[in-house]
């Protein structure tokens, strides 16, 4: 989607707050529609275990949307999670993150699904995000992408079957089939 107008982060800050979700996309403004009952209850399950497991090894926070990912003035993402180490607490203000957190998780829905698969995967690696997973919910996968490594292929691909682990959380696991349950 490309319009004449392009939208800032200031711009997008003036916004009404309607209970709609918007997202700027290369200065574009995105408006989603509300997600399906399904994507809600894998967002849930995946919070619920990341966030525990951070929780109990204090080590950082896990949020979900809406909240503003500030990557740039014309590049502002609400991803449904997003982690943020000790470490990387510094990109935490008021308003939302400045710059990139240490793993975002984009669910697919119809409505956004290019854009997350595209155009979001290559902005996030640009702006240094170390990990990204990527949750088809149709296909029961879990794509898992180490951006800073190789942003056009996903390290792993898990499905309902597997059990999730990744280098960015050691001891973290955590069996898809609890997530992907209907």
């Amino acid at each position: 989607m490309n319009t004449a107008v392009k939208f800032t982060y200031e711009e997008y800050r003036t916004l009404p707050e309607n209970g709609r979700h918007y997202q700027v996309v290369d200065g574009d403004l995105i408006m989603s529609p509300s997600p399906t009952f399904r994507h809600q209850l894998i967002i849930m399950e995946l919070s619920r275990r990341l966030a525990g497991f951070v929780a109990d090894n204090r080590r950082g926070v896990v949020l979900f949307a809406p909240l503003d990912v500030i990557l740039s003035e014309e590049n502002v993402f609400q991803p449904d999670i997003l982690y943020i180490s000790n470490e990387r607490r510094s990109v935490i203000l008021r308003e939302g993150l400045r710059g990139a957190p240490d793993l975002c998780v984009e669910v697919l829905s119809p409505s956004n699904r290019e854009l997350d698969l595209t155009v979001k995967r290559l902005t996030y690696a640009k702006f240094g995000l170390p990990e990204l997973w990527i949750v088809d919910p149709d296909a029961d996968t879990l794509q898992l992408f180490r951006l800073q490594e190789n942003h056009q292929a996903p390290l792993k691909v898990f499905g309902a079957n597997d059990t999730l682990a990744t280098p960015l959380l050691p001891g973290f696991s955590l069996p898809l089939r609890e997530v992907f349950a209907r």
